[in-house]
Parts: structure tokens; C-alpha cells; sequence
């Protein structure tokens, strides 16, 4: 008896638990929290103009207005004793692209009590050190090719421009302070094994090494870090090519209640991330082009702007044949049985006098076609939902 006590009030406080967390991550929470750290991004693409901004996916894609590309960096790949160098996501392009314009910028984030995901804490410090690593090998080659070569002068020209930036090139691990030196120790075992791994996945190290003029190296930046603005550095000025890391929310370790004049609202670190568990459709795309509609809203009237935005766009993608995601919107609890539902339904789409066809599918599963329209409802014994579905 007291066990099954102990268990019941084990689950009221998980479900209570759970009610504030839902309470917690509203989608004006979210929007709010997400458009707050989008200004400290600005800021600090603004003190290296130059340099392109780019979102890792998928978290990244909703702190900036405006990327100049994106990529994708794992946390995974970062987890203490699960580290990894993955050929599949070679991300070469960010490096191409740093080449070019003498550095980067990547903008990601992460939840509650973390400065940095471990995708900048880890896999990004991993992902350079191996690509400077097999571009210092691919130097070393020229060398002992050009050292064979002595037809002219301007191959020992060559040669000695090739030796002097193949011994001043950078290939140690950098890693963020906060990681530990037993945990770098052991991912240094692995770098030289990565490295023969991207050697033979049959990337073009050529190509990078042309284009890059100095190796990689990741800095970070979070809203904690102290920058002087009359000392900003020109990012010529390294000696390497800065993989500019910027952390986007806030780590405090509590809930931050905010308000202005008119709302109030919880920040929320790491915002963007998850978001299927709580954006309803919206994409950062979507959220940018609407920005002051959602802010302004207030919590209130969020969640319906946002589900009229989406379907907007849902309208206007299946009007041209792009791709239109169905959508998908539960329907009230006090809607009991399926022939109720079936009467009240079109009076919640708003739509009158459908002659209401319903082709059974099996015992869980019905399905209603609204007249000549592309509706259906269905339901089932789990849910009932209304289903719109596009063509």
C-alpha cells in the first residue's frame, strides 16, 4: 500500500513537473528567447563585417535573419569518450569558404547550464585539427616531390616557399579550457587515426590547400565573454584563419523571468533547439519574415498568428506545387465520440453544408472526405485529429 502511495506521488510531482516545463517552453517563450540572443549574434558578426555568418543545423538556422550558408557539426561527435571524425559530414566547404574570406563565423546554441554544445566545444576543435593535420602531410609530400625536382630555379623557389609554410603550419589540438587535459589526451590518440580516415575518403586536400593561406583554429564567444570594442582585432592579423564560434543564449543555470511594459515571458536557453517538440510548423525562414507580428502579439495571441502563418504558407506552397506539409491539429477532448466529432468538425474549420463521405479503413481508423474539398477527418483511438491534406 505504501509502495503504490510512494509511486502516486512520485507521478504527480512528474506530472507537475512536466505542466510547468509545458508552461515553460511556449512558443512566445521560445520566439522571445530566440529573438533576444539574435541580437547579441548581430553584434558580434558586426565586429568582423567580413567575415561570413553561417548557422549549424538545425539550432543555428533560427538565431540570424541572414546566413551566408550553413553546416553541420554533431554534438554527438563531440560526447566525452564517444568522439568522432566523420567522413560523411566533411563539412569542406567551411573551410573553403574561411579560406576565402580569412575566416568564419558559426553561430549554434545550446539549453540550460552549458556555455557551448559540445559540437563547438569538441567536434568543430576536432574538425580542424585533422584537416590542418592532413594539409601539413600534403605539404610535407610537396616538399619531398619538389626536393627530387631540379630542373630550374623556380622549382627550388617553389620548394622553399612550400618548406617554410609546411614547418610553420599549425597542427596542434585547440581545445576550450573548460575541456579537461585527461579528456584532450585522449582525443589526441585518435587525431592521427582520423586524419589517414580523410586521406582516403578521396577529399580534395588539394583544393584546400590552395585556398587556405594559414590553418584552422576555433575561438569561442559566448554572452559572457568580455570583449574590449576599441580592441577588436583585425582578423588578418592571426597567424591562423579564425573559426569564429559564437554560442547564442544565455547559460544561466535558472529561469530568467522577463517582462517589458506589456508582456512577461521565460527565457529560454537554447530555444531553437528541438524544434519540433514546440514551433507548430513555423520555420526560422517563416518566424524572420513575421519577426515584429509574433514579438509584438505577445504570448496571448502567439500560438494563433503562428498557426496562421503556417498554413499561409502551407496554402501557398500546394497553390505552385512545392512541397506542403501536412498539418495536423488535435481536436478537443470533450469531442468524445467519432459521430460528434464528425458533426462538429466543419464547424471548427468554419466550413458549412460538406457532404461528409466516410470510408472506413479499419476498426482505429476512419476517414471522412469533406465534400469536393482536399479535407479529411479522421480518428482513431488514441486521438482525433483533423487532417488537412494537400495535393
Amino acid at each position: 500500500m505504501e509502495e503504490d502511495e510512494g509511486s502516486a506521488r512520485k507521478l504527480s510531482i512528474y506530472r507537475a513537473a512536466r505542466s510547468i516545463k509545458r508552461r515553460e517552453n511556449t512558443v512566445y517563450n521560445a520566439l522571445r528567447s530566440i529573438y533576444e540572443d539574435s541580437i547579441f549574434v548581430g553584434e558580434i558578426s558586426q565586429l568582423w563585417p567580413d567575415l561570413p555568418l553561417l548557422a549549424n543545423l538545425r539550432c543555428g538556422l533560427w538565431y540570424s535573419p541572414k546566413f551566408h550558408s550553413t553546416c553541420y557539426f554533431k554534438s554527438t561527435d563531440g560526447h566525452n569518450n564517444n568522439w568522432s571524425f566523420s567522413t560523411s559530414r566533411l563539412n569542406l566547404h567551411v573551410a573553403l569558404l574561411a579560406g576565402q574570406k580569412g575566416g568564419c563565423i558559426i553561430v549554434d546554441s545550446t539549453r540550460r547550464g552549458k556555455r557551448f554544445p559540445d559540437s563547438m566545444s569538441k567536434t568543430i576543435p576536432i574538425w580542424t585539427c585533422v584537416l590542418n593535420r592532413c594539409i601539413h602531410n600534403h605539404l610535407n609530400n610537396m616538399c619531398d616531390t619538389a626536393q627530387m625536382d631540379k630542373e630550374s630555379n623556380t622549382s627550388d623557389q617553389h620548394h622553399e616557399r612550400t618548406r617554410r609554410v609546411s614547418v610553420d603550419w599549425d597542427c596542434s589540438l585547440h581545445l576550450p579550457l573548460w575541456v579537461s587535459e585527461t579528456e584532450k589526451a585522449s582525443i589526441e590518440i585518435c587525431i592521427e587515426e582520423w586524419t589517414k580516415q580523410l586521406d582516403a575518403s578521396g577529399a580534395d586536400i588539394a583544393s584546400l590547400m590552395t585556398c587556405l593561406k594559414k590553418p584552422l583554429r576555433p575561438l569561442w564567444i559566448s554572452q559572457k565573454t568580455v570583449i574590449w570594442l576599441n580592441e577588436v582585432p583585425d582578423h588578418d592579423s592571426w597567424d591562423f584563419t579564425p573559426i569564429i564560434l559564437v554560442s547564442a543564449s544565455s547559460s544561466s543555470g535558472v529561469i530568467q523571468h522577463k517582462s517589458t511594459s506589456e508582456y512577461s515571458w521565460n527565457y529560454i536557453p537554447g530555444a531553437g533547439d528541438d524544434e519540433e517538440s514546440w514551433a507548430r510548423g513555423l520555420s526560422p525562414n517563416l518566424f524572420w519574415t513575421h519577426v515584429y507580428d509574433l514579438i509584438n502579439l505577445g504570448p496571448d495571441l502567439c500560438n494563433q498568428k503562428v498557426a496562421d502563418i503556417v498554413e499561409k504558407d502551407r496554402v501557398y506552397r500546394a497553390q505552385r506545387g512545392q512541397t506542403a506539409p501536412q498539418v495536423i491539429v488535435k481536436a478537443p477532448k470533450s469531442l468524445e465520440s467519432s459521430n460528434h466529432f464528425s458533426q462538429e468538425v466543419p464547424l471548427l474549420l468554419g466550413i458549412s453544408n460538406l457532404e461528409i463521405n466516410t470510408k472506413s479503413c479499419d476498426e482505429d481508423c476512419a476517414i471522412s472526405w469533406l465534400g469536393s474539398t482536399n479535407l479529411a477527418v479522421g480518428t482513431s483511438q488514441l486521438q482525433m485529429c483533423v487532417m488537412l491534406i494537400a495535393y
